[in-house]
């Protein structure tokens, strides 16, 4: 039973260290990219942009490769699974509900615009 702990332990240690040297590719990756856009500023915008989105996708490949990666990518799927299952408003019940917004917004503007000017006019008086 100890033997079986300690192997599992090692196998985790060795992952973690995998996980650890995966990020360390992605970091760098990431590092070349700004570095390559500032050092081949002479190029034009468009084969540099193409060259950082490049590089861009070979560090998000690799950092899909790991554990965090794994699981933010079956975060997404759940999310889109998710996603469909909403039921959207249609065009007629998204219009009526902003209606009633715009209506409710002129209403408060209208009642704060008469006790601006009600308040006002009472400082006035108040005042000289």
């Amino acid at each position: 039973m100890h033997r079986q702990m300690n192997e599992k332990v090692e196998g985790q240690s060795g992952s973690s260290t995998l996980e650890v040297i995966k990020w360390l590719v992605v970091a760098a990756l990431v590092a070349a990219a700004v570095f390559g856009n500032s050092y081949f500023s002479d190029v034009s915008p468009l084969y540099r942009a193409l060259g950082v989105v490049a590089v861009a996708l070979v560090a998000a490949f690799v950092a899909l490769q790991t554990e965090q990666g794994r699981s933010f990518n079956q975060l997404r799927k759940d999310s889109m699974v998710e996603l469909r299952k909403v039921v959207w408003p249609t065009r007629q019940e998204t219009l009526q509900t902003t209606l009633i917004v715009l209506v409710f917004v002129v209403i408060v503007a209208l009642l704060l615009f008469v006790l601006d000017w009600a308040l006002s006019g009472l400082i006035s008086t108040l005042i000289g």
